[in-house]
């Protein structure tokens, strides 16, 4: 099948069903419960994850692809008669997959043209970024210009998380150990963001449902969206913010999908994550953390 086509991994936390209709390529991330590993997607689905992670006594780690994996994936698409390969991957900022993804290109130069690109954010971000690649490939747009086109929609995409606590972002060295310890004095509810490609603290809220309040806010003060997306890592309240956001128009239809084991290994149980991409005229809003 000649065109684009698009891969990305497992931590953008597309479904399978949905990658699968829109012939997207996923390479998955390991996850490891003490001595056990497991292929995300393959041998753990994001329910059989968040069990674990509740009831289980092991906090679980995550592993990036090897390379190798992203040459099978790319190499799958030259045996189809691709014209190239657009790859989108989880921020380099957090993860190594981005690397390997880059290392497999390299080795594969000789039979397909790939472009590598950090989105520079993690979950839906990621997945929504994967969609629009998608659908431009679908209109038979060179390579060239459809790495243009989503790198400047990397500019307009926000992540943004409710989290139960810092803990398991402090366990997994993605956050400072001095916003956990203020977080735990004040009983605060945080909010995080991804911002230059990390998670940073990005408001401190006294309450759960003040914290959920202030999420449905990015929403509303975000402009016109093109694509919104909103994770759930098995939060009991999931449609408390769903409610909150109805009548948030947005250019695509609203994804909403499980929170995977990638991004939830660091964010905990009880997370809720918010994910846009504002549309390209969007007037007088911020570039967004990513930008």
């Amino acid at each position: 099948m000649a065109g684009i086509h698009v891969v990305t991994d497992s931590a953008c936390d597309l479904t399978p069903e949905l990658a699968e209709a829109r012939g997207i390529r996923v390479v998955p991330l390991t996850i490891r419960f003490g001595d056990e590993e497991l292929v995300d997607q393959v041998e753990l689905s994001a329910k059989e994850f968040w069990d674990r992670v509740i009831t289980g006594p092991d906090m679980p780690q995550t592993a990036a692809p090897a390379p190798g994996a992203f040459q099978q994936a790319f190499l799958a698409a030259a045996d189809q008669g691709a014209d190239g390969v657009v790859c989108i991957d989880l921020s380099s900022g957090v993860s190594a997959t981005y690397q390997s993804a880059v290392a497999a290109a390299n080795a594969v130069g000789d039979r397909i043209p790939v472009a590598v690109i950090d989105s520079r954010t993690v979950t839906m971000g990621t997945g929504l970024l994967t969609l629009a690649a998608a659908d431009l490939a679908a209109t038979g747009m060179p390579l060239a210009e459809l790495v243009a086109e989503i790198e400047a929609m990397k500019a307009r995409t926000s992540v943004h998380g409710v989290i139960d606590t810092l803990d398991f972002l402090r366990r997994g060295g993605r956050i400072g150990g001095a916003a956990r310890l203020i977080g735990s004095m004040l009983s605060i509810k945080p909010v995080i963001e991804v911002r230059d490609g990390v998670v940073e603290v990005e408001s401190k809220q006294r309450t759960r449902i003040r914290s959920l309040e202030y999420l449905a806010s990015k929403a509303r003060q975000a402009g016109a969206i093109d694509r919104i997306a909103v994770v759930n890592g098995a939060a009991g309240d999931i449609e408390v913010l769903l409610g909150m956001l109805d009548g948030i128009e947005s250019v695509h239809d609203r994804v909403v999908t499980d929170l995977g084991p990638v991004v939830g290994s660091h964010a905990g149980p009880g997370t809720i994550g918010l994910c846009m991409v504002r549309a390209a005229d969007a007037p007088g809003q911020d570039p967004g953390p990513n930008g």
